[in-house]
Parts: C-alpha cells; sequence; structure tokens
C-alpha cells in the first residue's frame, strides 16, 4: 500500500517514518488491504454483534487451532476479561459484581516476577483490574518450578504467562513446565502473546487461553484476540456483560480481525521476510565505516521470524550518544522513529517490519545526514544529562495534554 500522508497533514499530524516496530505509540502497524475493504463494507451496515462474534469464533479458533475465541478492543482488555472469566465462570450475578470479588473463591493470578512489566502499562494492572490479586513467583531474573507450585492455592484462579521482549530474557520458566505444574493442579494458563506470529504454538505448548493483538503482525484494526479453551473462552465473553462494556470491540473491528487472520493464512510470508532483509541489508552495508557506528544484524527476542539491526553509537567517536541520534531522526524532516527503549545503553533498534515503499532509503539518508553532521553542530551539555532531560520531557509533554 502506497503511504498517505493526506490525512496526516490534513489534521496538522507529522508523517512519521515507523522504524520502532509494531508500537501503539505510532498506530502499531500498516493495516492490510483486506482488514481495510472489510471495515469499509461493514462500517455502513448494521449486524447483530453477538452472531458476529459467533463467525469470529470459527475463525479465531481455525487459525489458532483451538477451540474457540472471541475479539475484544485490545490484547489488554484480554487480560483482563481472560482473568475475569477464570474467577467467575459463567456466573452472571458475579460477572455484574466485579471487581468486587466478595463471594469467590478463587481471586489469585500469578505472575513471575520477572514478567511483571510495563507494554505502555503494567501488565498487573490488567490483572487487578478485573479485581483479581497478583501473587509474585520467583524474582526478576530467577524463578524455578517449585516456586510456582508453591504459590498455588485453593484461591489461585489463573496462572498468566507474559511472551515479550519486554520480559527478562533469562531464568525464567519455560512455558511448557509452567502450564504442566499449573494443568496438574488445575489452574488454568492465560498467556499474553500481544505481539507473537505464532497463532497456535502457545497453546500446543499447554496453554488454555493464548491472547493476541490483531492490529500488530496480523496487520488489523486495533483490537486483541482471545483463543483457546471453550469454556474459558465463554467465560471471558460474558464479562462483556460486566467490566468489558469499557472494553468493547465495534463491528469494524471483528469484521477487520477476520479478514486480517484470512489475509494472515493467505499471506507470501517467506516474500515479506524478504522484503525486510532487504532493507536491513541497505542499512547494515549503508552504515558500514561510519566513525563509532557499529551495525548488527540481530534476531528478534521471542523468536518471531524477524530480526532488527541494533545501532551500537561510540559517542567519543561519533560525536553524538545515541539517543542524540534518536533524537535527531525524530526531530527531523520526515520525523524517523527507531525502537529506541533501551538507548541508554547506547544503541537502538531499526525495525524493517513497517515500510511503506522507499522509505527504507529515506532512513538511512536521515541517518547518514545526522551522523555526518554531527562534527559541526555538536550537541551541549552532558550527555548523560541529556538523557534525563529526554525522559523528563517526554512524561512534561503526557501531562501537558491536551495541549
Amino acid at each position: 500500500m502506497k503511504s498517505n500522508e493526506d490525512i496526516r497533514r490534513r489534521l496538522g499530524l507529522r508523517p512519521v517514518i515507523n522504524v520502532s516496530g509494531t508500537m501503539t505509540s505510532l498506530g502499531a502497524s500498516i493495516v492490510v488491504p483486506e482488514a481495510v475493504q472489510a471495515v469499509a463494507e461493514v462500517l455502513p451496515q448494521f449486524v447483530e454483534i453477538t452472531d458476529l462474534q459467533r463467525k469470529a469464533s470459527a475463525r479465531i479458533a481455525k487459525s489458532c487451532a483451538t477451540e474457540a475465541g472471541f475479539v475484544t478492543a485490545s490484547a489488554s482488555a484480554g487480560i483482563s476479561l481472560a482473568v475475569a472469566g477464570a474467577m467467575t465462570g459463567d456466573d452472571l450475578l458475579a460477572i455484574e459484581r466485579l471487581p468486587d470479588t466478595a463471594g469467590l473463591a478463587r481471586t489469585e493470578v500469578l505472575l513471575q516476577v520477572g514478567h511483571m512489566v510495563s507494554y505502555g502499562a503494567p501488565v498487573d494492572q490488567a490483572v487487578r483490574l478485573a479485581g483479581a490479586t497478583v501473587v509474585p513467583v520467583g524474582t526478576a531474573t530467577s524463578a524455578a518450578g517449585y516456586q510456582l507450585d508453591g504459590a498455588i492455592t485453593d484461591r489461585t484462579a489463573a496462572a498468566l504467562y507474559v511472551v515479550s521482549h519486554h520480559v527478562v530474557q533469562y531464568g525464567q520458566i519455560p512455558l511448557e513446565e509452567f502450564a504442566a505444574i499449573c494443568r496438574a493442579k488445575g489452574v488454568p494458563v492465560i498467556v499474553d502473546a500481544a505481539s507473537e506470529y505464532d497463532l497456535a504454538g502457545f497453546l500446543a505448548k499447554g496453554a488454555d487461553l493464548a491472547i493476541y493483538s490483531s492490529h500488530k503482525f496480523l496487520g488489523g484494526p486495533t483490537a486483541g484476540i482471545v483463543a483457546g479453551r471453550e469454556d474459558l473462552v465463554r467465560a471471558a465473553f460474558l464479562q462483556n456483560r460486566g467490566i468489558g462494556r469499557g472494553m468493547k470491540v465495534g463491528k469494524e473491528g471483528v469484521v477487520g480481525t477476520i479478514a486480517a487472520l484470512d489475509a494472515w493464512e493467505k499471506r507470501d510470508h517467506a516474500a515479506a521476510r524478504a522484503r525486510e532483509d532487504s532493507h536491513l541489508k541497505l542499512w547494515h552495508e549503508g552504515l558500514v565505516g561510519l566513525p563509532g557506528v557499529t551495525a548488527v544484524i540481530e534476531p528478534d527476542p521471542t523468536d518471531n521470524p524477524l530480526d532488527r539491526l541494533k545501532v551500537t553509537i561510540d559517542p567519543a567517536k561519533a560525536g553524538l550518544a545515541a539517543w542524540d541520534v534518536a533524537d535527531r531522526l525524530a526531530a527531523g524532516d520526515p520525523p524517523v522513529i527507531v525502537r529506541d527503549h533501551e538507548v541508554e545503553h547506547n544503541y537502538f533498534y531499526l525495525d524493517p517490519c513497517n515500510q511503506h515503499d522507499g522509505e527504507a532509503q529515506v532512513v538511512l539518508e536521515r541517518l547518514l545526514a545526522v551522523l555526518r553532521g554531527a562534527a559541526g553542530d555538536p550537541p551541549q551539555g552532558d550527555a548523560r544529562e541529556r538523557l534525563l532531560a529526554r525522559g523528563r520531557k517526554g512524561l512534561e509533554s503526557l501531562l501537558r495534554f491536551p495541549r
């Protein structure tokens, strides 16, 4: 699809180029043409939403090789609804009472400390929104099966397992072991797999529910997918009569998700990888020989079939710190937004999965302009203070909303 800057410019928005990845803050991903068409077709029409969700359930079950599913507002909403359903089952009165859990026998959710991260909001808050209590398992860098087993009591409603680049990538309990321990004691396992390609693998490894984002790698509209065991899917779906009302998804989200799943099944994934690899090669070769710049292609940390370019900056040789480079790219014309969540370690990533035609070349040109111009325009002040000021600036801007 061609990049369309008209709507952004009409609204007075910057036409950014996204090399950060499938980030919600940037609109997540380029929506596939099939989903765009499906959304456009359904928007002027009326539809019985529950029946539409039944159609979505069949489509999700096929894609995820499981029993059932439904579409909700987001993956984060899916966590809250799945947790709520694990506590209430199909008890409609209990559903209406949440987040008041008085009288419910099981209200605790187990979560490894190394998985207790933020994806823009704390993952444990999505649990607490349902009224559940989070029970930490292990420490941030070490969790073991015996600790999980020992945390299970007659108050345990579910266990949440997070698959994300944000979590600690070592010292955690593997999903297969995690699920086996929980299954032995009748505890359902919910996997937050919002940004993952693998639609069937987590359920195959023992999860009872898997939660995905429709609007990330699938290229659908903003929505979340809950897939898995029929009774747990039903209990989570019934939360639309309670706390899920504020997390409801429209007809366009459901129809667009069905279309995105159809398109995913037909997509030439090898061709998509080849296109992304060509971007990585362009960037990698273009940065060779620049003073203070090291570029290395790295695989995705959660084993998605995707590589990224890690760009490490030596400030003494490059004349800029990594955060200076990221900021100058973001402030330029066109703005280029890199994957900078670890930029304090003097590196950032270039993600190739959301490029319109010609944008990869623009990214390289902007990078070269910033790096080659460093000598003539050195940053002012202490580098670490600039980093601290960068964080403060972001929060101050947020706190000024809507100005």
